[in-house]
């Protein structure tokens, strides 16, 4: 693990186990919560458009990207592996020093929907690198492909932990900080710039509008979801307490947001919950936000346990709620989706 990791998130202290085989593992249910068995680790989510595949980012030492099939639930490693050729696209991504899988630790996702099952998937990676590596995802096949295309190798100083696209072509990172954190825009051509009025303490997740005009920010120290908007002068902020700290954020099918993270009974208690196995009063959470009005409303609570120590992410996979985590696990929750 970096120096800088140790920086990015609670997740950051984690430095767990080897990778096991992916498969269609069965694994027993936990009453109505049902699982997904196999990736280490799995911080993040992102769920490919008009497919059954979700693309899952393993944080451990080995770090793959896995597709998961959401209708056998088996687990294949796309990337890094050898069948696996990068194709740099010097015109975009010209800065980027080449591609590297050497300490390959991906995070955050993020996904630009493209054209004919073909789109790009953000990854932010750690290890060798501190940078946001950009994806072909090819979903055309029985199964899906990436191709590695370029980089944004993070401004000095800075430790990446979510990634989200941007109408124009460009993406948004935060940069956790537990104290003061922000977001970096990065843009084709300008590289990376600082988003005016995004200092907050721990930013953590984020999302864009689809306009590109606003930014929900999953504010980890705030225990809240921060909505701030982009390109106007003033800068508008607006944000809704939600009762944990948040981790990932989302779009859910039908418009809104789905909010993922975890509570304690203090922020040192979710890094004692990591560090020394001190899990009895966390809580993994899901809260449900509408994305014009800041209406929240919490549809997962699910204690800690050996099936999901610390809950990072969360998404909606036809009528489930899919919810990934950290400390060592290797499963992600599928909890039944409330009724519309």
């Amino acid at each position: 693990m970096s120096t800088r990791m140790l920086l990015v998130s609670s997740a950051a202290v984690v430095c767990l186990l080897g990778l096991p085989a992916a498969g269609a593992a069965q694994c027993d249910a936990d009453g109505d919560v049902e699982f997904v068995c196999g990736p280490v680790n799995p911080e993040d989510l992102a769920a490919v458009p008009e497919s059954p595949w979700v693309i899952v980012s393993s944080m451990a030492d080995d770090g793959h990207l896995y597709a998961t099939d959401s209708r056998d639930h088996g687990s294949r490693r796309i990337y890094p592996v050898d069948t696996s050729a990068p194709r740099h696209d010097t015109a975009t991504y010209g800065a980027c020093p080449g591609p590297d899988t050497s300490g390959f630790r991906p995070h955050g996702l993020g996904l630009r929907r493209g054209d004919d099952q073909v789109h790009t998937l953000y990854v932010v990676r750690h290890g060798a690198r501190e940078s946001v590596e950009v994806f072909e995802l090819d979903a055309r096949g029985a199964e899906p492909a990436v191709t590695w295309v370029g980089c944004a190798v993070a401004p000095e100083g800075v430790g990446l932990n979510s990634v989200a696209a941007l109408p124009d072509g460009g993406f948004v990172a935060t940069n956790f900080q537990r104290s003061t954190g922000e977001l970096w825009e990065w843009q084709p051509g300008a590289g990376w710039s600082e988003v005016p009025g995004s200092a907050t303490a721990g930013p953590n997740g984020i999302e864009t509008s689809p306009d590109g005009e606003w930014l929900y920010i999953g504010g980890w120290g705030t225990q809240s979801l921060i909505r701030l908007s982009r390109g106007q002068t003033p800068v508008v902020v607006d944000s809704v307490d939600v009762g944990f700290h948040i981790d990932n954020v989302h779009w859910a099918p039908d418009g809104t947001l789905l909010a993922a993270g975890h509570a304690g009974s203090g922020p040192d208690s979710i890094f004692a919950c990591l560090g020394q196995g001190a899990c009895d009063a966390v809580t993994s959470r899901v809260a449900k936000i509408i994305p014009n009005s800041l209406a929240q409303e919490e549809i997962v609570r699910y204690p800690s346990n050996d099936r999901i120590i610390l809950g990072t992410a969360g998404i909606q996979v036809g009528d489930e709620i899919w919810v990934g985590g950290v400390g060592g696990g290797t499963r992600i929750g599928r909890f039944p989706a409330p009724a519309r």
